[in-house]
């Protein structure tokens, strides 16, 4: 069982603020991620099933959320369709999550510069690419250590088929 801290960030798309819900453990490492188009209490509880479900996390003892009045009824949703352990505590408290609000500026120092995206699809897809490649450096993939850049040019290299 781990900590989860919960957090969302704003995006620009086609003019208009997006919404990209980020997950991250207590050793800062990036859990899941989702883009979308609303911040209520159904695109936070569809964030949280899908971190819960996924193949690479465990059950959180606790989830750390900001002051969003989305997460509760959220939580309580996941809790009643067991989806979430009834033990599992939500702490909502505005200065938890300082983990993955770091974690935010290496997204944000990403996609400023290009002053948003021009369709939601291109957005997701580009994000997933950027979340990707934040995970390779971190050293969450198998066989390449955290901050370890060759080895991560070296996986790049394999995956894409480039010759060095």
């Amino acid at each position: 069982m781990t900590q989860q801290r919960v957090d969302e960030t704003y995006i620009k798309v086609k003019g208009a603020w997006k919404y990209l819900y980020r997950a991250v453990d207590s050793d800062g490492n990036t859990l899941d991620f989702l883009l979308s188009a609303k911040r209520d209490a159904r695109a936070a509880e569809r964030f949280l099933h899908k971190t819960s479900r996924a193949s690479h996390t465990q059950m959180p003892r606790v989830i750390n959320v900001d002051k969003n009045a989305a997460y509760p009824p959220s939580v309580d949703d996941l809790k009643a369709n067991k989806q979430l352990l009834e033990t599992t505590e939500l702490r909502q408290v505005k200065y938890l999550n300082n983990i993955v609000e770091q974690d935010h500026r290496f997204i944000k120092r990403l996609t400023k510069p290009g002053m948003g995206f021009g369709s939601f699809n291109t957005a997701r897809r580009t994000l997933k690419g950027f979340e990707a490649m934040n995970m390779i450096r971190k050293g969450q993939v198998q066989g390449v250590e955290k901050r370890d850049v060759r080895a991560s040019i070296e996986l790049v290299s394999q995956l894409f088929g480039i010759a060095q």
